[in-house]
């Protein structure tokens, strides 16, 4: 077995490679760039090697740096994790060339397979059900939109080095495509090195399944069933489980055997994954192979017993597979959702900034009800990190595994009520409503599922009946610990805290009476019942409230507020304020305070930076025209205008840095 392996990758792969090199007792060597020379990959390595600047081109990307890295150290192995130079067939052949093993496919299966307009023409000659589509590369625009009209929109408009959600655009007509083609080709050559980008029909409606493959040098190749990865945004997956609602064992066999095939005609011979299209009838097209460890493995992993990583390893050693397809069967559901820095509440724009508080649920096997459920939270980050403009937003991947499906379902709600984080933007409540959706529940999935349940964006949720017992109960019980303290230090130790209050949450008033000290009774006085809540772990001050009510566990982020407290449960949150009768009386007769108005202003939605400027003062703009383009996190970003107006003036220019809210462009 090896005895050093170089890490040519960063953050959360990088911890999980070295978690399994550990195991195997294999020494770890990590580079970085600038912006992560305090990463928790750099603490957990045995050795590390500086690379060059944050900006991936200057450092992950350079190949050069990273084979002096490999030759300064003695690594006898790279494992480039996913992204960067994972699917890179040039880079994979220069270590060969210089002796030093690389921890994926060889370069030809890597060239035939992970190129996705060769991949095509390849899956084509063999016979493969393909989407139609434009097998070959695209000169300019004007070609773009020729091709897109032969085909018919929607389209689908592709990096062909592209991966993880960068360089696609979905083309709905003629403007789509001449906006988006630039757009698809500048972040397709930012983030790959590779601006070749090529169009397919969009298949509306679609399902995203996938097949996990692992092969060796000796021509064993076996598959370890699906994934399906159809709740994505902005064709970035967000959620994903295995195996999939949607096959029976019929289809997953045939997409499977399908999968071994297509790997055993390239000689593959790591870990890789085909990806398909799947229509609702279980019809299905072959779209594009990854020749690299996908993101989401933890959730074949969780449901085969397998460390994928480990594999690799193995194979790229020279090590024989020691087990065949007959051996694999699949064992319970696995659910993963991808923690993100981004704002749910302002359309998911890229919310980076430092991780103020990092506190993820327990990992291990958790009770609950259907047999209770297992968490698993792979990250790369601790408390205090930054989550960088220059890489992508993830903060961590957060699994569950249970017997069932419905039984993994509920775990993951409750794994994400546990997930406390504070100082940026992140996702998590609306991974909890997505959770929380009875169309989710029954797995009536597709590739659409995000914009048809949020069309207008995410809101949050409305408290249910249950939500607001929970809202009323933890801010009742709060008010009367702060309310103890203040008469104590008024009064020594004398007189008991005030026990009657009207808690409002929104505009539901409710009258309670509340007494107990460790346990606490929340007695609803106008409507004939007692909330009963044991188990409670908080204090002033502690951002997580814990407890359970009618013995029903659950967990709430708060924060003090004016006359009480801002209270989220799942993807519920509201001001719940808890008021001495008078105070509620006068509260009804309090004014609304008026939003301020920000019509005439184009804010910058996220902090960025400035790819070009659109319009300048005094020209008219009408609403749906593009007013300027951000770069954040290697994704370009078009800002339109939202109403007609006459610029008045412009305040940034391309090139600028830009913070979230700054005024880019105001109206007259």
């Amino acid at each position: 077995m090896f005895s050093k392996i170089l890490i040519a990758n960063r953050g959360e792969i990088a911890v999980r490679v070295i978690k399994t090199c550990r195991r195997l007792g294999i020494k770890t060597v990590v580079v970085y760039s600038d912006a992560d020379a305090g990463s928790l990959a750099v603490e957990m390595a045995d050795e590390t090697v500086h690379i060059g600047a944050s900006p991936a081109a200057q450092s992950y990307l350079v190949a050069d740096k990273i084979i002096a890295a490999c030759k300064r150290t003695g690594a006898e192995a790279v494992h480039p994790g996913f992204g960067f130079l994972s699917e890179n067939a040039g880079f994979a052949q220069r270590c060969a060339d210089e002796g030093i093993v690389f921890i994926g496919p060889n370069p030809g299966a890597i060239s035939a397979m992970g190129d996705k307009i060769e991949s095509k023409k390849f899956a084509a000659a063999a016979g493969v059900s393909c989407v139609p589509g434009h097998i070959g590369e695209i000169a300019d625009t004007a070609e773009a939109v020729k091709i897109s009209e032969e085909i018919g929109y929607p389209v689908m408009i592709k990096a062909s080095a592209g991966g993880g959600g960068k360089g696609i655009r979905v083309a709905w007509n003629r403007k789509d495509v001449e906006e988006g083609f630039p757009a698809v080709r500048a972040e397709a050559k930012a983030s790959f090195g590779d601006d070749r980008i090529f169009i397919e029909k969009f298949i509306e409606s679609p399902r995203h399944i996938e097949i996990q493959v692992l092969g060796d040098k000796h021509g064993n190749v076996v598959h370890l069933f699906e994934r399906e990865c159809s709740i994505q945004r902005r064709n970035q997956k967000v959620i994903e489980e295995a195996p999939s609602p949607l096959l029976d064992e019929a289809t997953r066999q045939a997409m499977g055997a399908q999968a071994v095939a297509l790997a055993k005609a390239v000689n593959y011979d790591s870990a890789g994954t085909v990806e398909f299209v799947a229509g609702q009838d279980k019809s299905f097209f072959f779209l594009e192979m990854n020749t690299r460890l996908q993101v989401e493995h933890p959730v074949t992993e969780l449901i085969t017993g397998l460390d994928l990583v480990e594999q690799m390893i193995r194979s790229a050693y020279g090590e024989k597979m020691a087990f065949g397809q007959d051996d694999l069967k699949i064992n319970g559901w696995a659910i993963e959702s991808r923690i993100y820095a981004e704002d749910p509440y302002r359309k998911f724009l890229p919310s980076i900034g430092r991780l103020v508080r990092y506190a993820p649920p327990a990992e291990g096997q958790r009770d609950g009800p259907h047999g209770g459920y297992k968490v698993r939270n792979d990250a790369g980050v601790r408390e205090g990190d930054e989550i960088s403009m220059f890489y992508d937003p993830m903060i961590s991947k957060l699994c569950t595994w249970a017997p069932t499906r419905i039984a993994a379902v509920d775990g993951m709600g409750r794994a994400l009520e546990d997930f406390h984080i504070e100082g940026l933007g992140q996702n998590i409540p609306f991974l909890n409503a997505v959770m929380d959706q009875e169309r989710f529940r029954s797995g009536a999935l597709s590739t659409n599922y995000i914009k048809d349940e949020f069309p207008d964006g995410f809101h949050g949720t409305q408290p249910s009946p249950e939500q607001l017992d929970i809202l009323t109960a933890a801010g009742a019980a709060m008010q009367r610990v702060y309310a103890a303290r203040a008469r104590s230090y008024a009064n020594g130790l004398a007189g008991a805290p005030r026990t009657e209050w009207v808690v409002a949450v929104g505009h539901a008033k409710r009258r309670v009476k509340v007494s107990g000290e460790g346990d606490v009774s929340v007695a609803l006085l106008d409507e004939g019942r007692t909330l009963s809540l044991t188990d409670i772990d908080w204090r002033p001050g502690k951002p997580v409230f814990k407890a359970a009510l009618g013995g029903k566990a659950f967990t709430v982020q708060v924060a003090p507020a004016a006359e009480g407290f801002d209270i989220r449960h799942r993807a519920t949150k509201a001001r719940v304020l808890v008021l001495t009768p008078r105070s509620a009386d006068l509260h009804d007769k309090l004014p609304e305070k008026q939003a301020a108005d920000t019509s005439k202003l184009v804010l910058s939605p996220m902090p960025g930076l400035v790819v070009s400027m659109d319009v300048a003062a005094g020209q008219q703009v009408r609403e749906g025209e593009v007013v300027c383009v951000l770069e954040a996190m290697k994704m370009q970003n078009i800002i339109r205008a939202e109403r007609d107006g006459v610029v008045k003036a412009v305040n940034a220019k391309g090139g600028d840095p830009v913070a979230a809210d700054e005024v880019l462009v105001e109206f007259a």
